[in-house]
């Protein structure tokens, strides 16, 4: 909450870690194919322990999390998918800010992000450049 100006607060400095994390289930993995259209075999047809794969850009949307509670606005954002993330599994993502500069009106800011699954293995590399505003645009 702000102290009624549209100053934002709690913007991250350089090396600050902000992190989500989401336990993806069956249902995240068919909203998200209903919405995208990707009905591939992939995340549809279970393994052989029941589980679906997850999308990968449903995983990576824990990135997006984390922008919409800073109020950042993405430029880019860059993945490598490294391992896949099954259903029923809780996937961490630490966001690091790797610079951040201010401008007059608003902070520039490049962050490397990293995925991590139950177990700590690393399942996403990712990477995005962005800013966010001083105050609220209207």
């Amino acid at each position: 909450m702000t102290d009624g100006s549209d100053e934002r607060p709690n913007v991250p400095g350089e090396g600050e870690v902000v992190t989500s994390e989401r336990t993806v289930t069956t249902e995240h993995v068919r909203e998200f194919g209903e919405i995208t259209g990707d009905q591939q075999s992939i995340p549809t047809d279970p393994d052989e322990d029941g589980r679906l794969i997850v999308q990968g850009l449903l995983t990576g949307s824990l990135m997006t999390k984390i922008g919409g509670d800073l109020g950042y606005v993405a430029r880019t954002m860059d993945y490598e998918f490294r391992e896949p993330v099954y259903t029923g599994e809780t996937v961490t993502c630490e966001w690091t800010v790797e610079s951040k500069t201010e401008r007059d009106d608003r902070y520039l800011l490049e962050n490397d992000v990293v995925y991590r699954d139950d177990s700590g293995d690393v399942v996403v590399d990712a990477r995005t450049t962005g800013l966010i505003w001083k105050t609220e645009p209207r």
